[in-house]
């Protein structure tokens, strides 16, 4: 028996408009071509905007994630999963500063797991995240590492655009962290500002006035013997406006930065990064 369709509801007040959403993902498997050869890209799936892209280069291999989609807002999903066979060595970033606008309900979320095999070496980094006014997004990183492998990753917030004198007087910006060594959680962190950012950043327990600020985790074997190094580089190329510290644990280094603007931020990260990698950062930072 065929039923009847009912008539469409009538929007009440208050709600959203329905939208067709972005939704974007990827599926990463790298690994060495042979025991001690150059990685490899071995399987990739994308589906919706998201895009990987692998300039040729010397070295690691370097995937470059392009939203097509322009940025992320009112409810879109993005997701990336990426894992590395024993002995890959593999950097990921982004070709420009993603973009979260403003929502009018829904919240977005960026969904970003990493496993990596023994002795991998992975590292993270995507290029700041600009964060608009009454934007609402959800955001977790989650990595497994196996015995041996190493994991340096970095994320840069702007709140706003320091530039044009932006604020964010209303949105939800979450944040979550969580790293496991060997099947044990090493590292777990959840950062959540909600209602009026900028007024919260202003307070001095929580930003001081900051406009950005900055992640930088090292995860491996003697990251933390590397505590005295990281604290003098901070110390050298820190500047007006910039506040870091960094501390280290149980191979875990972590670094924190706050800034007026994130160009400075960025600078310092960029920098820091290349003295302490021995690495120059991605071309696309350069450009």
């Amino acid at each position: 028996m065929h039923g009847t369709v009912p008539p469409p509801r009538e929007p009440a007040d208050g709600d959203a408009p329905a939208r067709q959403r972005s939704v974007g993902r990827i599926l990463v498997r790298a690994g060495p071509a042979s025991p001690g050869g150059s990685t490899r890209l071995i399987d990739l799936s994308e589906s919706g905007p998201s895009r990987l892209r692998f300039p040729r280069g010397e070295g690691a291999l370097e995937a470059v994630l392009v939203n097509t989609a322009g940025g992320i807002a009112c409810g879109d999903v993005f997701a990336s999963a990426l894992t590395l066979d024993p002995r890959a060595d593999f950097v990921l970033t982004t070709t420009a500063a993603e973009k979260i606008y403003r929502s009018d309900g829904p919240v977005s979320r960026i969904d970003n797991r990493v496993t990596l095999g023994e002795g991998a070496r992975l590292a993270w980094l995507p290029q700041e995240t600009i964060v608009f006014d009454r934007a609402r997004v959800r955001r977790r990183f989650e990595a497994d590492l196996a015995a041996g492998s190493g994991l340096i990753a970095v994320e840069i917030v702007a709140f706003g655009r320091a530039a044009r004198g932006e604020e964010i007087a209303a949105g939800l910006f979450a944040d979550a962290w969580r790293i496991r060594r060997d099947g044990r959680l090493a590292y777990a962190d959840s950062f959540v500002l909600e209602g009026p950012i900028s007024a919260l950043l202003a307070r001095p327990a929580i930003g001081g006035g900051a406009r950005a600020c900055a992640t930088l985790l090292d995860v491996s074997d003697g990251a933390q013997t590397r505590l005295d190094e990281a604290r003098t580089r901070l110390t050298a190329l820190g500047g007006s406006g910039i506040e870091a510290g960094a501390s280290a644990w149980n191979g875990t280094l972590v670094i924190r930065a706050l800034a007026d603007g994130v160009g400075p931020l960025r600078d310092l990260v960029a920098r820091f990064l290349t003295g302490y990698r021995g690495l120059p950062m991605p071309r696309v930072w350069q450009s």
